[in-house]
């Protein structure tokens, strides 16, 4: 027959390490590339239009784009702080031509973006140009 304290002792060490997993867990994720999130570009709207360009991210790094304009798919590759983005089918859509190239520009600097970091919700990647986006978190 087991003791009451050696009942106890076990009980303690359990909730001892679920503390420990759970407080280790949220620190990992918080720092982690967000792999099946969505998130924003951290800009203004541009005159004329409601869109703001997002990137959903699958867990895989599949991505489907949605800018300006344009919509389409890409890839993220990610090893430690080293990213690459490539680019998949887009589709041209009806648009002005400023707000088009401004849909090329943002791809071309994710593109070229060969690092990335993660502060809270929020996520850079760097190249040439500097992009920050918003981890949606509702």
């Amino acid at each position: 027959m087991v003791s009451f304290a050696r009942m106890c002792q076990a009980g303690v060490a359990t909730v001892m390490l679920m503390a420990t997993v759970l407080h280790v867990i949220p620190a990992f994720a918080d720092d982690g590339f967000p792999f099946g999130t969505e998130m924003q570009l951290d800009v203004g709207r541009q005159p004329g239009s409601k869109r703001i360009p997002n990137l959903e991210i699958g867990d895989a790094g599949e991505v489907v784009l949605e800018l300006w304009c344009k919509g389409g798919k890409g890839q993220f590759s990610v090893a430690g702080n080293t990213v690459i983005f490539v680019v998949g089918a887009m589709e041209n859509r009806p648009c002005p031509p400023d707000r088009a190239q401004a849909d090329d520009e943002l791809i071309a600097a994710l593109s070229d973006a060969g690092t990335w970091k993660r502060q809270g919700d929020f996520v850079s990647f760097v190249g040439a140009k500097t992009l920050r986006f918003r981890i949606n978190t509702n």
